[in-house]
């Protein structure tokens, strides 16, 4: 006899054709859904952690992890820098200084954001250089009112490399003709693109000419800094304003993008929970499933249990049907789910360039295309999750069947 004996009638159960076509259908439709929540979740999750790790790489790769400044404007800020270095989680320290204005050029007008910076040291800090499409931070030269734009902000614009902009701050300048504002002849020395709403309205100048710009002299805004977890920002900037005493303050990403990486947070959570619910109704269909199929072999359990079967035997028999149906739901619904999750940036681009449409806009989302990224360990949470739940919705009727008496189940056939 084939060995283990619950295993080997459950299974041919499964396998076996059924007089009842409903019975059928309801089986397939079971494992048609738990396929479809594992892969919804799987797929839903991944875009949840491209949205996170997109966050971490472009967002928080091109604005501050921490800054500090001080209430007037910095002078001694290569003394801070050397000091920031010292503290074990800064990997790099770079100065700023920080602008609003607006742009001009070909007739057009766009507010921007204007960063000055020092090209050496902002490698050190920024993935700007990483993402630059033509030009070079390096054509920021001191004196030569050189800009770098994003591609979007370029393109409203209508500037390409070589062409200039006016660049004008929102303060006034006393001349003997009257009062005017001050406005600068830049010439455009590279296009940066790091597929972020930064790209619509960053500009970045040469620290020195932002300097002059602003009537700082020698001085800077503050200095930006890049730490080894960015999660300590917060600590590690109040312990270096700390040890530098008084007359400094430091800021950090989560004051301006913390609510941001919260919102992804909370929704790859609540999200999970919801589909959770697609995995759920196919859960409730096994135990329909299972009733029926109970009621429909009431006559085979009673001769089983004649034959020597013990309700243990009876109740392992339908619960290897049961979790038949969970497990082949779920590892088709992991293949089909790792396919897509892996794919779904191409398919999304594809559909994009086919239909003419832009689904995701910089100018309404923080990233200009959907991103995705499959962890492991998620799959291995969704698919433990998947089964126990499988699992679970196999015991009520499992427990049922073997509570059949054989002389009840056979007193009218």
């Amino acid at each position: 006899m084939y060995k283990p004996l619950s295993l080997f009638i459950g299974l041919r159960y499964t396998s076996a054709k059924r007089d009842n076509h409903f019975i059928s259908f309801i089986s397939l439709t079971s494992m048609i859904g738990l396929i479809l929540g594992v892969l919804v979740l799987i797929t839903v999750m991944s875009v949840m952690n491209g949205f996170d790790r997109e966050l971490r790489q472009r967002i928080l790769g091109m604005v501050p992890h921490a800054v500090i400044k001080s209430h007037n404007p910095m002078s001694s800020w290569g003394e801070v820098k050397e000091f920031a270095l010292q503290h074990p989680q800064v990997e790099g320290v770079a100065p700023f200084v920080y602008a609003q204005g607006m742009a001009t050029a070909s007739g057009n007008v766009h507010g921007i954001m204007i960063n000055g910076i020092d090209p050496e040291a902002e490698k050190g800090v920024s993935i700007v250089q990483d993402h630059i499409t033509s030009g070079s931070l390096d054509d920021l030269k001191p004196g030569e009112f050189g800009i770098v734009l994003g591609d979007i902000l370029a393109s409203y614009m209508r500037a390409r490399v070589g062409d200039k902009i006016t660049v004008i701050l929102p303060e006034a300048s006393v001349t003997p003709a009257g009062v005017f504002p001050r406005m600068k002849r830049f010439t455009v020395k590279g296009i940066f693109s790091v597929g972020a709403e930064l790209d619509s309205t960053l500009a970045i100048i040469n620290i020195e000419d932002a300097a002059k710009i602003k009537r700082l002299g020698d001085s800077v805004e503050g200095v930006r800094l890049k730490l080894k977890n960015l999660f300590d920002a917060s600590k590690v900037s109040r312990t270096i304003v700390a040890e530098l005493g008084s007359g400094y303050y430091a800021s950090d990403w989560t004051r301006t993008h913390g609510n941001l990486f919260q919102a992804i947070q909370m929704e790859k959570t609540m999200v999970g929970l919801l589909l959770m619910f697609i995995v759920a109704v196919a859960a409730f269909n096994i135990v329909s499933t299972l009733v029926m199929v109970v009621t429909d072999k009431k006559a085979d359990i009673a001769i089983l249990r004649t034959m020597g079967a013990t309700p243990g035997n009876i109740l392992r028999i339908f619960m290897v049907q049961g979790l038949f149906i969970g497990v082949v739901g779920t590892a088709l619904g992991v293949l089909l789910g790792c396919l897509l999750a892996l794919n779904i940036s191409d398919m999304i681009a594809w559909f994009e360039k086919v239909a003419g449409i832009q689904l995701l806009s910089s100018d309404v989302y923080f990233i200009s295309y959907l991103p995705s990224d499959l962890q492991w360990g998620d799959v291995g949470l969704i698919s433990a999750v998947t089964l126990t739940i499988s699992f679970v919705a196999t015991m009520y009727p499992a427990w049922r069947a073997s509570k059949i008496e054989p002389a009840e189940a056979l007193r009218y056939e």
